[in-house]
């Protein structure tokens, strides 16, 4: 053990002597590595000095970056509440995501049962901190109406949507920016009735894109139009094409029937009712009523026929006029016959006789040749 103590000793200081070498090695090098970059920064010193005053003499372009487009503060916090009851078809569906999609400072949130009243929905926006409303309402999975409010105050408007089609279904070639402002278009129509009026005012503060939304793009590719006929609000979205300054159509499009107009948010009293509406119950039932009354017709039809064919059939008047050229025959007298007629002898042919007498003969005459 004590040979071994001072071998491990020599072992130690060996290595101890090999560190301190390689580290005098090492700061060697840092030294040379910091020598050089000075020589360098030097070197790029003294041809920067020679060619500042070439620089100087030729002046840098400058590119000036555009300020954004929407230099503004965003002020009309409109926010609309997007949703529906449960019950919808897929059409329905995509019709609301396509809104969604088109009207960037809207929200969304999940259906509504059936069982819940529409006031409710009050409490809803205002807890989605949302001052505009639409809210689509199914009703026995086939009928689909659609309410539009300004939460909480009112007024609110219902109508019947009709003839829907989406985006998807379409397949339009028009095209817009995500995000973007549309301008809103209207009849003229809208100007010359108060509750088109009050309606025009509502489409504006729910379907307008307000200025400098976060989530809006700062241009206008796109028209919004609503159009009156047939009593009728009709709905397109246009692609507006700068180079020729035409209209391309995009997609959705619906029709809205007006219900009634009512003072409250989704309820209240009525301001306007629509006259010249017609509940889908009712126009079923038309036509199922004109279905049957072609029914009964043609049962009719049938029933007169067979008793055309059962019935005698009617016997024409003789003309007395035929009768003039007619010579009328003798009348003879009629005579009754007391005694039984004689019967008449058989008259036998000729030409038979003949042949039978002739056979006799032939017997007779072969009779006597034979004796």
């Amino acid at each position: 053990m004590r040979a071994q103590e001072p071998r491990a000793r020599e072992r130690n200081q060996e290595n101890s002597e090999r560190g301190a070498a390689r580290g005098q090695m090492a700061a060697k090098r840092k030294r040379g590595a910091l020598a050089a970059g000075k020589a360098k920064r030097a070197r790029s010193t003294s041809s920067a000095g020679e060619a500042v005053p070439e620089e100087r003499s030729v002046p840098p372009q400058e590119y000036s970056i555009p300020p954004p487009v929407s230099q503004g503060k965003w002020k009309n916090k409109e926010r609309v509440l997007i949703f529906s009851s449960r019950g919808i078809n897929f059409r329905t569906r995509h019709l609301m995501q396509d809104l969604r999609t088109l009207m960037p400072h809207s929200k969304a949130d999940t259906k509504m049962d059936r069982k819940d009243q529409l006031f409710v929905i009050n409490e809803v926006c205002e807890m989605k901190n949302c001052n505009k409303c639409i809210f689509f309402e199914a009703k026995k999975k086939q009928d689909l109406y659609m309410w539009l409010s300004n939460t909480p105050q009112g007024p609110s408007a219902k109508f019947l949507v009709q003839n829907v089609h989406t985006l998807a279904e379409l397949k339009m070639t028009g095209n817009c920016l995500r995000g973007s402002r549309p301008l809103l278009s209207f009849d003229p129509i809208f100007d010359q009735e108060p509750h088109y009026t009050l309606l025009k005012e509502l489409f504006i503060q729910i379907f307008s894109t307000p200025q400098y939304h976060p989530k809006s793009q700062p241009f206008v590719d796109h028209v919004f139009t609503f159009s009156i006929t047939d009593e009728r609000i009709w709905f397109r979205n246009y692609q507006i094409i700068e180079e020729d300054a035409s209209l391309v159509e995009i997609g959705p499009r619906f029709v809205l029937n007006l219900i009634k107009i009512f003072q409250g948010s989704f309820g209240g009293p009525t301001l306007y009712e629509n006259p010249h509406y017609q509940s889908p119950n009712m126009h079923r039932r038309l036509i199922r009523l004109s279905v049957a009354a072609k029914f009964r017709e043609k049962q009719q039809v049938k029933e007169v026929q067979k008793i055309k064919k059962k019935g005698t059939k009617v016997l024409v008047e003789e003309d007395p006029t035929e009768v003039v050229f007619e010579t009328p025959a003798e009348e003879k007298p009629v005579e009754i016959q007391l005694v039984k007629p004689e019967s008449k002898p058989i008259v036998k042919d000729k030409k038979k006789l003949r042949k039978i007498q002739r056979k006799k003969q032939k017997k007779l005459f072969r009779t006597e040749g034979s004796a």
